[in-house]
């Protein structure tokens, strides 16, 4: 009875996360002299929550439905966002919404241009709230393209407002930009998380011994062996994706992401892979680079400096990943005699799996039932 409790428990606090990311939205300015040309696509769950866009209430957008809100979408949108340049404000104009699809769903593009006072600005001073008000974990993606050079930043409740220079672009600023970009990439990227947890999870625990516990050394190298082999996985497949090199489609990856958690947390019940953790992350590992790559495929790269671009955000991967393992293994070895560690080790495992199951369904039949 405690172990069927324990499981709808785990479940319940899993079920409502999004497969891959939480709220966010992606801005690109296009800076041709004094005229500002602006996308923004912004999740059309999201708009649905802050302004109502579900007419009917059925559950289900139309495309009917959202037409009928193109103002109210636009005046929302737009009252969020202030761009000025070093002579003053500029403007803000809708001009075109049409539906896009990312990989966590669908989104409003909403089209708008600017005209900046004076002559071409040296810089932008740019202002987002977007969602600050109900959501403290909302992020705004910003890409800036102009004189052929791309600059980017992450903007939050807590950093709502920032001045770009266009006329000298700072690429050590760039380079931190992006590797801000992998570590909130990685920290809000739950299959990726759950993935790396399962296969850590038996890591304090002697092979084929539950019972027993390993040394905090042996521990500690096995924990280093899977994350080398899924960090050099990922990576290969990364910067293939991302130098469009090599291409999926985005929802066979996030299936194969999704059975990916399965297979993991299944091993810790049944010996799947039979002592090769580290041989099953580095394979699962190319599979979740072409993930990795999604978010700099919305990003974009900036080619003039691509590499570092692609190199920031690999760095910002890492740190994140090893930030998640540094707060795992000494809390896993202190735990590792508890009965609270085995019943994780076990029952949160299967609670995984099952939470998995129904991301893989999801994604599979572009279906929502959990990831609402």
């Amino acid at each position: 009875m405690k172990r069927c409790l324990f499981i709808l428990l785990l479940c319940a606090w899993l079920a409502p996360a999004q497969a891959h990311k939480p709220s966010d939205s992606y801005l690109s300015l296009a800076v041709h002299g004094q005229q500002i040309e602006g996308q923004w696509d912004i999740a059309l769950r999201d708009l649905d929550f802050a302004i109502g866009l579900d007419g009917n209430g059925d559950g289900a957008l139309t495309w009917d439905e959202i037409r009928a809100r193109h103002d109210a979408i636009a005046a929302y949108a737009l009252q969020r966002l202030q761009v000025a340049s070093d002579q003053g404000i500029c403007p803000l104009k809708a001009t075109e919404q049409l539906i896009d699809h990312h990989t966590d769903g669908s989104y409003s593009v909403l089209r708008f241009q600017a005209s900046c006072p004076g002559a071409a600005p040296a810089s932008l001073a740019i202002g987002y709230t977007l969602f600050a008000d109900l959501d403290p974990q909302h992020k705004g993606l910003l890409k800036i393209d102009s004189g052929g050079a791309t600059q980017t930043a992450i903007f939050d409740p807590d950093s709502p407002r920032q001045t770009i220079s266009l006329a000298a672009p700072d690429r050590l600023a760039q380079f931190g930009a992006y590797v801000k970009h992998g570590i909130w990439h990685i920290w809000i990227g739950y299959d990726h998380i759950l993935f790396l947890l399962s296969l850590l999870l038996p890591a304090v625990l002697l092979p084929g011994l539950r019972e027993q516990q390993q040394g905090l050394k042996a521990a500690f190298y096995d924990v280093l062996k899977v994350v080398t082999a899924f960090t050099l996985a990922h990576s290969i497949t990364l910067s293939l994706a991302s130098l469009s090199l090599v291409s999926l489609p985005s929802r066979w990856v996030e299936s194969a992401i999704a059975a990916s958690v399965i297979l993991a947390a299944l091993n810790n019940l049944l010996p799947l892979f039979r002592g090769k953790r580290p041989v099953a992350a580095f394979a699962f590992g190319l599979i979740h680079g072409f993930g990795f790559a999604s978010v700099l495929r919305d990003l974009g790269l900036p080619q003039g400096s691509l590499l570092a671009s692609l190199l920031g955000f690999n760095v910002g991967v890492e740190i994140g990943q090893l930030a998640i393992v540094a707060a795992f293994l000494p809390l896993a070895w202190l735990l590792r005699k508890t009965w609270l560690y085995r019943q994780v080790l076990t029952v949160g495992s299967l609670a995984i799996a099952l939470v998995a199951a129904v991301w893989l369904v999801e994604r599979v039949a572009d279906i929502k039932l959990i990831s609402a």
